[in-house]
């Protein structure tokens, strides 16, 4: 990666967001088409205080399509036109469509997915009409300050795009991470590179040893930060990783132990030579409603946070009522 040369601005604040799934009981709270009902201003705030604001779009946006034909497949998520508006509204830059429920309803609808994004601005990593568009980096600026993303997941291999055909950014890392992504990561020329992968199973405490090994193959390949999510849980930071973002929005059973309804929105100072600053915001996550955790639930938050980081050696401190990692 080349440096910024002297007169580039120093760093960049980001806003990140872990699974935000838009579709069954969301999509019927967004008919009424007001962010408040299903983010709330505080955190729409917030979010805005950042450069830019990244998410995993977990589902797909379109009114075609049909339910993928899959007997192993639990779950179906499609959202409305109007959440793309949504998205707009509440300030996303980007996002990450590379999961597993991109092709939820085939390639119609993720090709309508695709057009109403570009309608409203918002650029999308990780999928595309075929392999060459879907593996493509993106690159934002602000303030002079340029930001690379590249978005993929390693899971599953039926979702992946062809050399003709509509798909996400697949990358099988039982084997190592592949050539085609370590390049995408290398060849950066922006200030900064951001890797988000959606990787590993659901409802984990912690990152798999697969996991663990391709991220320390991407900060090898000079990734500035990495920042993934899956778990639909939060995970401990190591080093330039976000092992999970957890889950932003959703209407998702809750799990009473490791309570998937509590998260945390990630805000990071970075710089060409990483993160500099982390201070994650605690969020309670209502049905079809995310908001601020207060209480007992901000307590709890930090408490899972500071010992998710402590097992990987990383220190948290606490500052306004907000986990903080300085590198």
């Amino acid at each position: 990666m080349e440096k910024p040369n002297d007169s580039s601005p120093k760093r960049i604040r980001l806003a990140l967001a872990g699974d935000t799934m838009l579709g069954r009981g969301v999509a019927e709270v967004l008919v009424a088409a007001r962010p408040s009902d299903v983010i709330a201003p505080e955190v729409v705030e917030i979010a805005g205080s950042a450069d830019l604001f990244i998410l995993n779009l977990e589902c797909c946006i379109s009114v075609r399509g049909s339910p993928r034909p899959d007997p192993g497949k639990p779950f179906f998520f499609r959202a409305p036109p109007v959440a793309a508006e949504l998205l707009q509204a509440i300030g996303v830059d980007c996002v990450t469509l590379a999961n597993n429920h991109a092709l939820d309803f085939g390639p119609v609808a993720l090709n309508d997915t695709l057009d109403l994004l570009a309608d409203v601005g918002i650029v999308v990593v990780g999928a595309g009409r075929d392999q060459t568009e879907a593996r493509r980096s993106s690159v934002l600026s602000r303030g002079g300050f340029s930001l690379e993303i590249v978005g993929f997941t390693d899971h599953p291999s039926e979702f992946a795009a062809g050399p003709e055909s509509p798909g996400v950014a697949f990358a099988d890392l039982s084997s190592g991470v592949p050539a085609w992504l370590e390049k995408a990561i290398r060849s950066s020329t922006a200030d900064a590179t951001l890797v988000t992968p959606h990787w590993g199973p659901n409802m984990t405490s912690r990152p798999v040893k697969r996991v663990k090994r391709a991220a320390d193959a991407l900060v090898a390949a000079r990734a500035t930060l990495v920042a993934g999510h899956s778990a639909h849980v939060f995970h401990g930071v190591s080093d330039r990783v976000l092992f999970d973002l957890g889950d932003f929005v959703d209407d998702y059973a809750v799990d009473p132990k490791l309570r998937n309804d509590l998260g945390l929105l990630f805000l990071i100072e970075l710089t060409h030579d990483g993160p500099m600053e982390l201070e994650a915001v605690p969020l309670a996550l209502d049905y079809c409603h995310t908001r601020l955790a207060v209480g007992d639930e901000a307590d709890w938050v930090f408490r899972r946070f500071r010992h998710a980081c402590h097992e990987m050696g990383t220190e948290v401190s606490i500052r306004g009522g907000r986990p903080v990692i300085r590198w």
